[in-house]
This record gives C-alpha cells, structure tokens and sequence, in this order.
C-alpha cells in the first residue's frame, strides 16, 4: 500500500569524497530504525532560491521518498510504501 505523508525524519548519511556523492543510510521515523540497502533515484528541484533533493530508497520491508531542504537541512518523509498494490 503507497501512503502520501509529510512527516519529519532523520536521516544517516555516508558522504564519498571520491564520488562527491551523498547518500541516506538509516532512516529514523516511528521510533525504529530502517537501514537503506538501495539508493534508486535522486533528483533535485527549486522552489525560490530554495534547492530540494528527493531520494527514493529501499529498506528491507518498505519504501520511503525522502525531501532534503537544502536552508535548514531538515528532512522530510514524503512518501512510504510496503509494495503491495492497494
């Protein structure tokens, strides 16, 4: 089942200096904690001078589409699914 939401998380990132790449490792939502085992798409958007990256990733059991709000570093979890049709 997808369920739009729009809940404050925190997120574990892994920084490579040799791909310049930042990457979600843990997601922290619910009181549990959801390791990524897969970064799938990531794109980045404006909204007025604001820039915004959204990541898509999967845990073992679900889902989430992340928001990164590039002025106050606060993430967002936009979007959760455990892959079942609804």
């Amino acid at each position: 089942m997808r369920q739009v939401i729009s809940v404050p998380v925190s997120v574990t990132l892994e920084y490579n200096s040799k791909s310049r790449k930042v990457l979600p490792k843990l997601v922290h939502w619910d009181d549990q904690d959801y390791p990524v085992v897969r970064v799938g798409y990531h794109h980045t958007f404006r909204e007025g001078r604001t820039l915004f990256h959204i990541f898509s990733v999967d845990t073992s059991s679900l889902f989430f589409r992340l928001r990164l709000n590039t002025n106050n570093l606060g993430w967002t979890l936009e979007e959760i699914s455990d892959g079942e049709v609804d």
